[in-house]
């Protein structure tokens, strides 16, 4: 008896005791995977769960029909938190395994970070970990810095201290160059930021239990920038990208930050803290200006960073924002490529006047449930307030699609990894 579950794909309708709609069936070899015309990929990531949800740990892709795209669907939907992979890729003419081996390992990484609890992965640590994989995967052309704790108030990243430093474990940005041209004095084509709250409680405006038991995912958008970085990386890009990790915990204690506080940022921008569970915003401030210091003409960020995006959009896309319109429409198309859906979300100059404050230039939010209409424009208009050139090059994503809450049919529960393709196939293109 082979140790692997082996599981096909036909085009033909299963018996009919499988009943007439079935997708999956099963004879004495495996699992058949009964392909239809609509909605394809969805079919085979929905088998792959529900051969999981058989208890099975190991499975087998055989036969011609199987390509790159279709392989990694039903992979997406095997995997589970318990098990970060257990399938074993169908060599064949129509796939390409090393495109599959390159996801597979972004992927793993991507999930152990934002599954991971909060114990485990703080803010020191994602830094480090982070460094660690992409120095593992080009270790000649990588260097990296860590800024902890006080040393960010050296360098006026005002934002990342001051929403940690109500924990004990304190707050850092990592500053990671990926430098493959061998010149030190290289253009740098492309800089990205990430959200990497650690854990969120919400500081003072503190959520319930409910809305805080999954906040250890709040750090998303610091794994997915890294792993787009990764993958990136494994499809051989050659220019130099900077990546900025904004790291801290959002805890209360005596020494965390309050409603009613003014930072003042780098930029000289003023904001009023209207609400200490809008942090994420605070946060990567820091790192677009970061970014901008570059020089980078493309800066992509991404986070974790409104439930107004999942309302808008669900958690089946993430959301796009920028004043560069054709950017915006540059990266919706590259998600499609990528079997990524994204959508984008209005933003104009006018966003940033939103969150009007009497005592500051801005607010970080308004002082309504989940930041009142647009919230997620909103939160991006305060964004854009601290990136280079009008907003030209840059990009936001809100991931509203990179955590499941519970299992459904297409996803175990927790990470999916969705928008890590989006921003290597966007470095491809456009650093």
């Amino acid at each position: 008896m082979a140790d692997k579950f082996i599981v096909r794909l036909t085009d033909q309708a299963p018996a009919a005791h499988w009943g007439g709609n079935a997708t999956i069936s099963f004879d004495q070899d495996g699992a058949l995977v009964h392909l239809s015309e609509q909605e394809t990929l969805k079919t085979i990531q929905k088998a792959g769960r529900s051969v999981a949800q058989q208890g099975i740990q190991a499975v087998e892709l055989q036969g011609d029909a199987w390509c790159t795209e279709s392989q990694w669907a039903f992979y997406q939907g095997f995997v589970s938190p318990k098990l970060l992979d257990g399938v074993t890729f169908c060599d064949n003419a129509q796939s390409d395994l090393a495109e599959l081996q390159a996801l597979k390992t972004a992927a793993i990484w991507t999930r152990q970070m934002i599954n991971g609890t909060a114990e485990d992965i703080y803010p020191e640590s994602l830094a480090g970990k982070a460094a660690e994989f992409i120095q593992s995967l080009a270790p000649e052309h990588v260097s990296y810095q860590i800024i902890k704790g006080k040393a960010l108030l050296e360098h006026q990243w005002i934002g990342i201290h001051e929403v940690g430093r109500g924990s004990e474990r304190p707050p850092v940005l990592l500053e990671l160059d990926f430098n493959p041209t061998g010149d030190e004095d290289a253009p740098v084509a492309a800089a990205l930021v990430g959200k990497g709250i650690t854990f969120d409680s919400g500081g003072y405006s503190i959520k319930p239990s409910e809305g805080m038991l999954t906040m250890k995912c709040d750090m998303g958008g610091a794994a997915t920038v890294t792993a787009g970085l990764a993958i990136a990386i494994q499809r051989g890009i050659d220019k130099r990208i900077k990546l900025f990790l904004c790291c801290a915990e959002n805890l209360i204690s005596g020494h965390a930050y309050k409603l009613g506080d003014i930072l003042t940022y780098k930029n000289g921008t003023t904001v009023e803290i209207v609400n200490t569970d809008a942090e994420g915003r605070l946060v990567l401030a820091d790192g677009l200006m970061a970014a901008g210091e570059t020089g980078a003409p493309l800066i992509i960020d991404a986070a974790t960073l409104t439930g107004a995006a999942l309302v808008a959009v669900g958690q089946e896309y993430n959301a796009l924002f920028g004043l560069d319109k054709e950017l915006v429409s540059d990266v919706q198309q590259f998600a499609q490529e990528e079997f990524e859906a994204a959508w984008p979300l209005p933003l104009e100059k006018w966003h940033q006047n939103n969150c009007p404050s009497a005592y500051a230039d801005t607010a970080n939010s308004r002082a309504q449930k989940g930041g009142g209409y647009g919230g997620a424009s909103n939160a991006a208009g305060f964004l854009s307030r601290f990136v280079p050139n009008e907003g030209q090059g840059w990009v936001h994503i809100d991931l509203a699609a990179s955590f499941q809450n519970n299992a459904g049919s297409q996803w175990a529960s927790g990470a999916t990894t969705l928008g890590m393709r989006t921003v290597a196939r966007t470095l491809q293109a456009k650093a």
